[in-house]
């Protein structure tokens, strides 16, 4: 399933005076890194398959990314590749599995208020890529985090192995957060890793007990759109800190259980 990108190597010379090795770049590897490892534990990936990626701080047109061939549990701060736009593994061992750098890579050219874009196959929001309509019926409050910035891609075209196909799934996101790629997974898009982290995994646990009341064969009872868009509001003024809290967490715990995700 996964598929290798044949990327040349070397730094383009406009970059071979500015530093890739600051304390503020090492602390992106290592919250990327632990991102990777708890996704893996939730059971968010799929094989060596799918891949989460960030901005280079300080480097605008660079982007840190899991390489080729490794399970996200095997993920470490120094593992991540830093890649450009154009194709060269700027920093590290190893490629970028092929639709990782023509989607995040366009992504991140094409849309640069997106800082970090986690992309899945995690099953339950996947299966809701999967059925007609809308994914959300806004039902659930944990849902309704998500109220107001869903974009759905209608259109599967096969695996993402090309630019066009990475800048079309760029344009469909346009200004949204969250894209549900029919009949192919999700992307989460936010400006920091730790935001991107707290959204895919309460997408993840929203569409788990939306399909769960779905299995009851009952009807759904959505909110209001007003309602929907009040508590939305609500959410969104404590996102921010919150996903910090809950990658300062998630750390903790790798620090007690796998610290070597630092290395």
């Amino acid at each position: 399933m996964a598929h290798e990108l044949n990327l040349s190597r070397g730094q383009p010379a406009i970059l071979r005076n500015l530093p890739l090795d600051t304390d503020e770049i090492q602390q992106a590897r290592v919250d990327l890194a632990a991102c990777l490892r708890m996704a893996a534990r939730l059971g968010l990936e799929e094989g060596i398959c799918n891949h989460f990626s960030a901005v280079v701080p300080g480097h605008p047109d660079l982007f840190l990314v899991n390489r080729l061939g490794w399970a996200f549990q095997e993920a470490t701060a120094s593992s991540l590749l830093i890649c450009d736009f154009e194709g060269n593994v700027i920093v590290g061992d190893g490629v970028p599995e092929a639709t990782a750098f023509f989607i995040h890579g366009r992504l991140h050219k094409m849309s640069p208020r997106v800082g970090a874009a986690f992309h899945t196959h995690m099953p339950n929001a996947t299966a809701l890529s999967m059925v007609e309509g809308a994914p959300f019926v806004w039902a659930g409050q944990t849902a309704l985090k998500f109220y107001g910035r869903v974009a759905v891609d209608e259109n599967y075209n096969g695996l993402a192995l090309d630019e066009r196909e990475g800048d079309r799934i760029a344009a469909v996101l346009g200004g949204k957060d969250i894209l549900f790629m029919k009949n192919h997974g999700v992307m989460v898009c936010a400006p920091n890793i730790a935001e991107a982290f707290d959204d895919l995994y309460y997408l993840e646990r929203a569409a788990e007990v939306q399909l769960k009341a779905m299995s009851t064969g009952r009807r759904l009872l959505p909110v209001t759109d007003e309602i929907a868009e009040q508590a939305a509001r609500q959410m969104r003024q404590g996102d921010p800190e919150s996903a910090r809290l809950h990658l300062e967490s998630i750390k903790r715990v790798l620090d007690r259980q796998a610290p070597e995700y630092r290395s």
